[in-house]
């Protein structure tokens, strides 16, 4: 009987972590970054998407796209996007994919899921069907728009070009890097909200490391403290024992 029950404690709480992991990816934009197996050695050729504000890497087989200073890449039925070419990446639920993204025709896209197959080259991949009826409702509209003003495309961020190999930045490196070379300024709304999820967790990441050092300090000065107490008592007993 008791081993039974230690089995339904074990299950209940692998129940936990898997409910656990289900919730850290149900917001927009998915942080910490992750590694996704886009491995590129030095900075990509981007070229634009003709009638698009949007680059593709036609050299890489892969999913690959650059749009309102973002990289992009859609792989495994999933969106992910980096401020660097090589990441790491931030998962992104599909009703926060910018509508530019999800416009880009099939025909860019150099590594083609079989659920394409059959889809029209020059029109985008139909999402309404890979994500439902749910989705399409949030995104009303996203399959269409005004092609005779499509925004202008973001310049590509070419001081990356210096960053490869053993010189790639690394993350709490980049946003500084960033903002000291790329002075582009998103016209999305949901890229404008992933720079400043980025910033917020950067943020709150320093005020952890400050305050890791702050206990450190602490626990030394006290230390330092404690020994002076020890050495003060020690001097007194020494007196005492004198007198």
């Amino acid at each position: 009987m008791q081993k039974i029950r230690f089995g339904l404690i074990g299950l209940l709480m692998l129940l936990g972590l898997a409910t656990s992991a289900v919730a850290s990816v149900s917001i927009g934009i998915n942080l910490p970054s992750v590694r996704i197996g886009v491995n590129l050695p030095v900075f990509p050729q981007l070229v634009p998407v003709p009638g698009y504000p949007v680059y593709y890497a036609p050299s890489m087989n892969a999913n690959y796209f650059f749009y309102d200073g973002l990289y992009w890449v859609y792989q495994n039925d999933d969106w992910y996007a980096s401020s660097w070419y090589n990441g790491p990446w931030d998962f992104v639920e599909p009703e926060y994919v910018p509508l530019f993204v999800l416009r880009i025709p099939v025909a860019y896209y150099r590594d083609r899921p079989a659920s394409f197959r059959g889809w029209q080259s020059n029109a985008p991949p139909r999402w309404n069907q890979r994500w439902g009826h749910e989705w399409e409702e949030k995104r009303h509209g996203w399959d269409r728009w005004e092609r005779s003003s499509v925004e202008a495309r973001a310049p590509r961020p070419e001081y990356q070009r210096k960053y490869s190999g053993d010189h790639y930045p690394r993350i709490e490196q980049q946003q500084k890097l960033r903002s000291q070379h790329y002075r582009y300024q998103p016209r999305d709304t949901h890229v404008r909200e992933h720079y400043k999820k980025k910033g917020d967790y950067r943020d709150q990441g320093r005020r952890q490391e400050d305050q890791k050092h702050k206990s450190r300090d602490d626990k030394k000065s006290q230390g330092k403290k404690e020994d002076k107490r020890h050495d003060r008592r020690d001097d007194d007993r020494g007196r005492g024992d004198r007198d």
